[in-house]
């Protein structure tokens, strides 16, 4: 039995409906996180998936920071890892497999992106925590759940989940077709 297989995530398949040109205008990655992500960063994306966010963000942190492109399926991995590759940031992307309960990551950030992908984790308070630990002092983790996907009390819930791992809620931004919740460490 595969480690992905008890737990309910977008299959590699469907990649092409998570990186396609009517999801990149509705969820600009410049838009959403232009304001959060600066040059000489180190971000961590959770779920990174087939890397709708990974090439801008690495693009935003320049030449001297790095994206930490984390996933728990390794298909998904060599999606992103093509197309890091095709854009020519290979040197800034770093690609991450994540165990079955924990993300497993030994480097701090400054910043997290979990976008469209916490619903899908089997124990997000853990999850919190541990990216509570990841996060630098001044680190921000941003959240965000799709609206027809995640309910209000469910989306409630994660937010409650980063609370109680010792996250400050910051605001709540308006991202298209979702929930969202920004917090800092």
């Amino acid at each position: 039995m595969s480690q992905t297989q008890d737990i309910h995530v977008c299959p590699p398949w469907f990649a092409c409906v998570i990186n396609n040109p009517l999801r990149r205008c509705l969820h600009k990655p410049e838009g959403i996180l232009g304001r959060l992500i600066a040059p000489g960063f180190t971000i961590l994306k959770l779920g990174c998936g087939s890397g709708p966010f990974t090439i801008a963000m690495a693009q935003m942190v320049g030449c001297s920071g790095r994206v930490i492109a984390a996933d728990i399926q390794p298909a998904m991995l060599a999606k992103v890892q093509r197309r890091v590759a095709q854009s020519g940031v290979q040197d800034r992307v770093e690609l991450h497999l994540c165990g079955p309960e924990h993300v497993g990551l030994s480097a701090h950030v400054d910043f997290v992106l979990a976008f469209w992908m916490v619903h899908e984790v089997p124990n997000a308070a853990a999850l919190f925590a541990e990216m509570h630990e990841a996060l630098n002092p001044d680190g921000k983790l941003l959240l965000v759940e799709p609206k027809f996907h995640v309910g209000r009390r469910n989306f409630e819930k994660e937010v409650v989940a980063a609370l109680e791992a010792k996250f400050k809620l910051l605001t709540r931004p308006s991202v298209r077709l979702s929930r969202a919740a920004l917090f800092a460490k």
